[in-house]
């Protein structure tokens, strides 16, 4: 049985895929899992791969502890980095493969019942590291 915390992630990657698909993104994987890491959700726009990153908060919490984008802590970012680059490597996708990371905040408010997203793209790299 799903707990509340995850519970409350799965409806984080509905609401983020529901956005992506309305911006016209198409979903090639969700809940990507290896040894070495996960991402929440892989998807192509223009050419280009996106490994996304999914951070949900509500409005309270967000106000105690910060944005949600600001829990992509060092180690996370470098997980990402790791599991995107086994990932094109594991459907052989060539050397050019066009890829970036990005990070969707969502904070949802259960007061007013709406959600606000975020979409940060290109929020992880080897520089940002």
């Amino acid at each position: 049985m799903p707990t509340r915390k995850r519970k409350f992630g799965d409806l984080g990657e509905k609401l983020a895929c529901k956005f992506l698909k309305s911006n016209r993104y198409s979903i090639l994987e969700i809940n990507y899992q290896k040894r070495i890491g996960e991402i929440d959700v892989i998807a192509k726009f223009n050419g280009i791969i996106h490994f996304i990153e999914i951070k949900t908060r509500t409005k309270s919490s967000s106000d105690k502890y910060g944005l949600p984008q600001e829990a992509v802590s060092f180690y996370k970012k470098k997980r990402l980095i790791r599991t995107a680059i086994f990932y094109l490597a594991e459907h052989r996708y060539s050397d050019r493969t066009n890829w970036q990371i990005d990070v969707i905040a969502i904070i949802i408010d259960d007061d007013r019942n709406k959600a606000k997203i975020n979409h940060i793209e290109n929020a992880v790299s080897y520089d940002s590291l």
